[in-house]
């Protein structure tokens, strides 16, 4: 069984930055314990360098969360949020084509990770990163003791997602997208994240290379109908077509996440007038982000607790 303040060493893996840490569970607290992070280190990766160097990178600011929480970074078990494509159970990234990571295609991230660590691989655990966001904010942030039924969606490069059915991720029954990800439904005949997304969100209303949804944000706040548009659009965009599975998954509570989360305040509008129109608003509740990018953390951390409690839904989650 987990023990009262237990130590878990997690790592969320971004595109551009790895951030490493410890995080201590009161898990004597009931059924939504108190979490805390015990050290934090988060460091930029230049994901176009090599294999070697990426993964040195990665494996740098892990020794140094786990000294600072005092913690031997051989001895403990990891658990590491990535992003898809991803071979979540045998720990082989498979990045080719998709602009990020390309030298770590074919990779053994397991085993790379392991030695640099001095850690057996079998200690090394991988999840899906949306996954892990969804579990942290269902148990420890917005979503904590609102909802046995609870879905996350994160916003920002593409859309992710986590469907909790109290406390298990949930990736292959029919009342979910095909494999609990939202990423693969699609919107007036075309990819959703075409429209909803930081790149589709830009392109709709322009604004030159360095512009950027916070930006966006900015003059969507200051009265500018084009830019409060965009976001409108894409919200009503997301919420019609997630509507029908929060209704067939019966949520009763959704968290928005992820990077453009950060702008709820000329999001939400867009986002309940669309499920309105879906005639989906019902009894949801509603609400941003909690942990917002400390929430893939928090998950991975949950998750480490189950596995040492004993088996846990695995696939694509912790292996």
């Amino acid at each position: 069984m987990p023990t009262r303040n237990a130590q878990h060493l997690v790592v969320d893996i971004g595109g551009s930055h790895v951030t490493a840490a410890a995080v201590r569970i009161d898990a004597a607290a009931g059924p939504h314990p108190d979490a805390a992070l015990v050290s934090r280190v988060e460091r930029g990766v230049d994901p176009h360098e090599s294999s070697h160097t990426v993964l040195d990178a990665w494996a740098a600011a892990c020794r140094d969360a786990a000294v600072r929480a005092g913690v031997d970074p051989g001895a403990c078990d990891w658990g590491l949020a990535m992003p898809g494509p991803f071979d979540y159970e045998r720990g082989i990234a498979h990045y080719a084509g998709v602009g990020k990571f390309d030298y770590l295609a074919g990779v053994d991230i397991r085993s790379g990770l392991a030695a640099r660590l001095g850690a057996e691989a079998r200690r090394i655990h991988f999840v899906h990163d949306a996954a892990a966001y969804g579990i942290g904010e269902w148990r420890f942030g917005a979503g904590a003791g609102t909802a046995r039924r609870f879905v996350c969606i994160t916003l920002g490069t593409g859309v992710g997602s986590a469907f909790v059915d109290d406390g298990r991720l949930v990736f292959d029954r029919p009342d979910v997208p095909p494999g609990g990800e939202a990423h693969r439904l699609t919107f007036a005949g075309r990819p959703l994240e075409d429209t909803v997304s930081t790149r589709a969100l830009l392109a709709r209303y322009g604004g030159g290379a360095s512009f950027t949804v916070k930006d966006l944000a900015t003059r969507a706040r200051a009265g500018d109908h084009r830019a409060q548009l965009a976001f409108d659009t894409a919200m009503a965009a997301l919420a019609h077509t997630i509507a029908p599975w929060l209704a067939s998954f019966g949520a009763t509570g959704v968290v928005l996440g992820g990077a453009i989360s950060r702008s709820w305040d000329v999001l939400e509008r867009g986002f309940r007038a669309g499920l309105a129109q879906a005639g989906a608003d019902g009894d949801l509740r509603i609400v941003p982000s909690g942990l917002l990018a400390d929430a893939p953390l928090f998950g991975a951390a949950h998750l480490l607790e189950q596995l040492a409690a004993g088996p846990c839904l695995t696939a694509p989650s912790l292996a």
